[in-house]
């Protein structure tokens, strides 16, 4: 069995961070490791409290992981110090890792900031280039390429404009009121519209989680970036329109909802 490491955040409520990425993982046929950033007290209202992890716990996570069931692919989520970030870096030359999914989390769906201004910028440095795929949404990528993206022209020109600053790949996510279910594939100098169905559906927390997941998840198996972000959307789709509404705020998806081996509806019982 292929395997994948999720470094990101706990998220409390289960919705988002390595909660959804080991659910995600999962799904998608993969044995799923994980390396904690940060405690997160959250729900589908907001984000109530952040406890980071020390560099030196963070280290010793991924120390464990790599020098036993080394992963076939790492997806890298919430990291909201600076110091963090260097560990993650250092660890992931130390280590050779390959196929990075970077999902840079800068400010949670409820709209709480997430991490730090000299954090981007240490982000932008050390983690960037080492990144197979950067998967930014609307907001990231106008910080990440300095740009206002207000069409799908400027999310082209902006993943083009990250893509060529950093020497990665980049999935430019629609959403923000702006191309809601199409996302643009910025590889090898060529970019790719992955068009999406619109689902109506209120219940969004965790997707930015979900879909890096699901593509570190297909690149451990063996898909091509483009193969791994086409299973990916067709897997969130599926997530989305399951419509679990969980919760008092925006809920999360059904992570589960392709694993018919445990619906007990679905065999009679």
């Amino acid at each position: 069995m292929q395997t994948a490491l999720t470094i990101a955040g706990s998220d409390s409520s289960g919705g988002a961070g390595i909660q959804a990425d080991i659910k995600t993982m999962t799904a998608n046929g993969v044995f799923a490791m994980s390396a904690i950033t940060a405690l997160t007290a959250q729900n589908t209202t907001g984000v109530t409290g952040i406890m980071d992890v020390t560099p030196e716990f963070l280290a010793l996570q991924l120390d464990a992981v790599f020098t036993d069931i080394p992963p076939d692919a790492v997806k890298i989520g919430m990291v909201s110090s600076a110091a963090l970030i260097r560990t993650i870096a250092a660890k992931l030359r130390q280590y050779g890792a390959a196929k990075i999914v970077l999902d840079p989390v800068m400010v949670a769906t409820s709209g709480a900031r997430l991490i730090s201004e000299d954090a981007i910028e240490v982000l932008k440095r050390e983690l960037l280039p080492l990144a197979t795929v950067a998967t930014p949404n609307i907001p990231e990528a106008e910080v990440l390429a300095g740009m206002p993206v207000k069409s799908e022209a400027d999310m082209e020109k902006a993943a083009r404009v990250i893509g060529e600053r950093y020497g990665c790949a980049v999935l430019c996510k629609g959403g923000h009121n702006l191309s809601d279910a199409n996302d643009l594939l910025f590889d090898d100098g060529e970019a790719r519209w992955f068009r999406g169905r619109r689902i109506d559906n209120p219940n969004t927390h965790g997707t930015g989680c979900t879909l890096s997941s699901a593509i570190a998840a297909n690149l451990a198996k063996g898909a091509s970036l483009p193969e791994a972000v086409g299973l990916a959307k067709e897997y969130i789709s599926g997530a989305l329109a399951a419509m679990l509404d969980l919760g008092r705020g925006r809920g999360p998806m059904n992570h589960a909802w392709a694993i018919g081996a445990f619906d007990r509806t679905a065999r009679g019982m």
